[in-house]
């Protein structure tokens, strides 16, 4: 099947997406219990919480790492290697702009922020010490994912993901010695830090490898690039807003009506299931790119083409997807139970399960979601993130405050429900996209 639908350099590409979420699935499976073990459920909601303020933070990016790796695939299909330098170096300067802009909100508003939710004096006092350094960090992840977009835009998706599993690894291990050495919870932020340094370094030696460009020239800032930038960007970025707003929500409500302890087994059960979920779906995510190719040249072969990637890909998900989801929820107890050994609690495996059946649902969006931004259509995509999130915050408020039955498994099943809804509406518009595209790659 793989033969048929794509090409040899696409399937290396989709090989190392599922490569890669193995060993990133691995190394949380080693970080958890180590975390746990030395900082306990408290501590580790601390990090949790800043890790949240972090994927605020991450709303800055403005969606230009999926415009940067769609613009520099189309430009480098024309060997032009001029308009991707002024395409990445123009995005980086928006994304420095955009960063401190994230940043002055946090330092400007950081007694708020941490005040939502409702930690201890001491955690709170931890908290706001660490958060200066969790903005300088977020300006510079938004330059690395700049570049690791444009290593995947030069058709080296392969590269990229090696590069980021082995960020993950350096993660791991930095905070490991340092945990181990007496460090407290800034040995996180270390780990964290040495992790994007080392992503950076090596995404740049890749980069100029595989297509010999300059990036630091004044001469490549293009307001007209830029536009292009921001006007794709814009509409993902509208999509990501919505995503990223939902689970830490779902965090925030948990801390404040369940106890910042819950926000450890929520992690734990969500996290866990959207590696497994990862494991199938980031093969594919390699399609965008390819997609945006074939709609260059649209024509009824590339229409009847693209649909049967897209049944190929739902066969993919449920050959191998329906039973790694049996097994895990058949053995989820004493898989976790070995995991977590003392860290281990009996309302992690419920909340796991359901989480399992969640991300299920959402995972039958991922080809559509691909697809869908090959062709441009970020409108569907948009709705899409806006059905899931809408839904699952009118319920996190309801059970919250209205029924006061808020836990990570009440959160679990709303998602189920969410994530159904959005998967009928963005398969529905696929199909429907899709038969009224011409020959353009237009309605």
């Amino acid at each position: 099947m793989l033969k048929k639908l794509f090409s040899s350099q696409l399937r290396i590409n989709m090989a190392s997406g599922v490569v890669v979420t193995v060993i990133s699935a691995v190394t949380m499976m080693v970080a958890f219990p180590i975390y746990l073990h030395f900082l306990g459920y408290e501590k580790y909601g601390v990090w949790l919480v800043l890790a949240t303020v972090l994927s605020f933070a991450q709303l800055g990016n403005l969606g230009i790492g999926h415009a940067v790796m769609k613009l520099v695939a189309e430009e480098h299909g024309r060997d032009d290697i001029e308009s991707i330098q002024k395409y990445v170096m123009t995005a980086i300067s928006i994304l420095l702009i955009s960063g401190s802009i994230a940043l002055a909100v946090i330092l400007v508003f950081k007694g708020r922020i941490v005040g939502l939710f409702k930690l201890s004096d001491a955690n709170a006092q931890t908290a706001l010490w660490l958060l200066p350094y969790i903005g300088i960090l977020s300006i510079y992840v938004f330059i690395v994912q700049a570049l690791n977009a444009t290593l995947s835009g030069l058709g080296r998706m392969d590269l990229a993901n090696y590069i980021q599993a082995v960020g993950r690894i350096v993660v791991v291990t930095v905070t490991s010695i340092l945990l181990y050495t007496g460090r407290g919870i800034e040995s996180l932020l270390v780990g964290n830090t040495l992790s994007y340094v080392l992503i950076h370094v090596v995404s740049l030696i890749c980069i100029g490898r595989v297509a010999h460009i300059h990036l630091l020239r004044l001469r490549n800032l293009d307001a007209k690039r830029g536009k292009r930038i921001l006007c794709f960007g814009g509409g993902v970025f509208g999509g990501s807003v919505v995503a990223m707003v939902g689970i830490p929500f779902n965090k925030l409500m948990l801390s404040r009506y369940a106890g910042v302890d819950s926000l450890p087994v929520f992690e734990i059960a969500f996290r866990g299931a959207m590696q497994l979920r990862s494991m199938i779906e980031a093969g594919f995510r390699a399609l965008m790119p390819e997609i945006s190719r074939l709609s260059g040249n649209m024509t009824e072969y590339t229409k009847d083409r693209m649909s049967q990637i897209n049944r190929g890909a739902i066969k993919l998900i449920l050959l191998f997807g329906i039973p790694m989801y049996v097994a895990m929820l058949i053995f989820a107890t004493p898989l976790l139970r070995i995991w977590l050994r003392e860290g281990f609690i009996d309302t992690i495996p419920t909340a796991f399960r359901i989480m399992l059946v969640a991300t299920f649902m959402n995972l039958l969006i991922v080809p559509s979601f691909y697809i869908l931004l090959g062709i441009g259509r970020i409108r569907e995509v948009f709705i899409s993130q806006c059905i899931t999130w809408s839904l699952n915050m009118i319920i996190v408020v309801t059970l919250s405050i209205y029924i006061h039955a808020l836990t990570p498994c009440t959160i679990g099943l709303g998602l189920i429900f969410s994530w159904f809804v959005s998967a009928s509406y963005i398969n529905w518009k696929l199909h429907k996209t899709i038969a009224g595209l011409n020959k353009k790659g237009q309605f």
